[in-house]
């Protein structure tokens, strides 16, 4: 299916091209993603972790105690971090106390410094990798991150500014009405099928990934 009868029911459903622009995520400059800090990729890694499952506000209005217990999410101190440490974490009442979580942390630090050992930073490391292989990045996040499978590095790669489409409930139902998507999301032939079709729609339009994957989500009934 071309995007233009997609892009139509979203307009129609938001009351106007004006309107549905006004809600469509806004792109970086393309050097955001290397000006960002590696604690600063670590913090939000981290927020999409605890947000899995759970209430986001609260998550959200607990943000500024997350940074406080966790030191700043300096990746250098992270990945190395005595196991003391993380018990004491667990009993903190300034963040969310689950410890499964909590372990991502010092995992998820491994993965940033060993990136950035490589590329010179994570941004940098996130910012050579194409947006027509999102497929392949969030399969590398999941072999070399923790709790990073699902849509939780999705809303991530959307929170730091990487141009990418998220698999919401919306944007699969999407999909399936378009007859693109016939295997889980969350399978290995579910992404190839909806890299395919957003790549598609991005070489038909021009528009960002993450401003296809937003409108589709809009013209769903």
């Amino acid at each position: 299916m071309g995007f233009s009868k997609i892009h139509e029911r979203a307009i129609a459903r938001k009351g106007g091209i004006e309107e549905l622009n006004a809600l469509l995520p806004k792109l970086p400059a393309a050097t955001a993603l290397e000006a960002r800090a590696d604690d600063r990729y670590l913090s939000e890694i981290t927020r999409c972790v605890f947000k899995a499952g759970f209430v986001w506000r609260v998550i959200d209005n607990k943000w500024a105690g997350f940074e406080a217990a966790f030191h700043g999410f300096v990746p250098a101190y992270w990945q190395q971090v005595p196991p003391d440490v993380l018990e004491e974490l667990a009993q903190d009442e300034r963040i969310v106390r689950n410890m499964q979580k909590i372990r991502t942390v010092p995992e998820n630090a491994r993965m940033i410094m060993d990136a950035a050992r490589e590329h010179g930073s994570f941004g940098a490391f996130l910012s050579q990798w194409p947006s027509e292989d999102q497929m392949g990045l969030l399969l590398w996040l999941k072999r070399n991150g923790s709790r990073l499978g699902g849509n939780s590095a999705q809303y991530f790669l959307r929170m730091v500014g990487w141009d990418g489409f998220i698999l919401s409930h919306d944007v699969v139902a999407g999909l399936r009405h378009a007859n693109l998507l016939d295997a889980s999301p969350t399978s290995k032939k579910g992404l190839q099928q909806a890299q395919a079709a957003f790549t598609a729609w991005h070489q038909e339009t021009g528009l960002p990934y993450s401003q296809l994957s937003r409108i589709l989500s809009y013209s769903v009934d």
